[in-house]
């Protein structure tokens, strides 16, 4: 665990990183601050508030997910999206709902399913979000090169996925 008396010249034992641990260990403050950067500047908040949408954090991610998605899902895709557990996700969609800014439908592939997507209320308030959100980090890297923002987008994907994978594979090792 990083410890403010840890240092990047101080590799906690047992720590595997074949030759790469510094590296390693000077990126985690950096992500700390990242973290903290978002929640502390109330990012998701502060969209929101200047998108005009008044929905929950948790709401805002089920539309998030279904605006990314592009398409209806199931509520146990939009948990899985969300790396949250379904009954969460119902709950948030029920409200949602209840507002009418997402609806259910039936799916296509079974009859017996049903699907969320988005109204257009929703989306509208969706893509004004997503809009706000996406303006402000290009705003913050308006003075990059065009090459430098593809490499940082294809690297922080491909951490993201294996990053994700690995932590996936922890559940996976206590369901076995």
């Amino acid at each position: 665990m990083w410890g403010p008396d840890m240092t990047a010249e101080e590799p906690e034992a047992g720590h595997q990183g074949g030759g790469g641990a510094h590296d390693l260990l000077a990126m985690l403050p950096r992500l700390t601050q990242l973290n903290g950067a978002v929640n502390r500047g109330r990012v998701t908040e502060r969209a929101m508030e200047a998108a005009g949408v008044s929905v929950d954090r948790p709401a805002m991610s089920v539309l998030v997910a279904l605006h990314v998605a592009g398409t209806p899902l199931r509520v146990g895709e939009i948990a899985t999206r969300m790396q949250v557990v379904g009954p969460h996700v119902t709950r948030q969609i029920n409200e949602l709902a209840r507002r009418g800014l997402v609806r259910r439908v039936t799916d296509p592939d079974d009859q017996r399913a049903r699907l969320i997507e988005p109204t257009a209320e929703g989306a509208a308030a969706t893509d004004r979000y997503m809009r706000t959100v996406l303006g402000w980090f290009s705003d913050a890297l308006a003075g990059w090169s065009p090459e430098d923002r593809e490499v940082f987008g294809r690297l922080l994907g491909r951490f993201m996925d294996d990053l994700t994978a690995h932590l996936n594979s922890f559940d996976d090792d206590q369901a076995g």
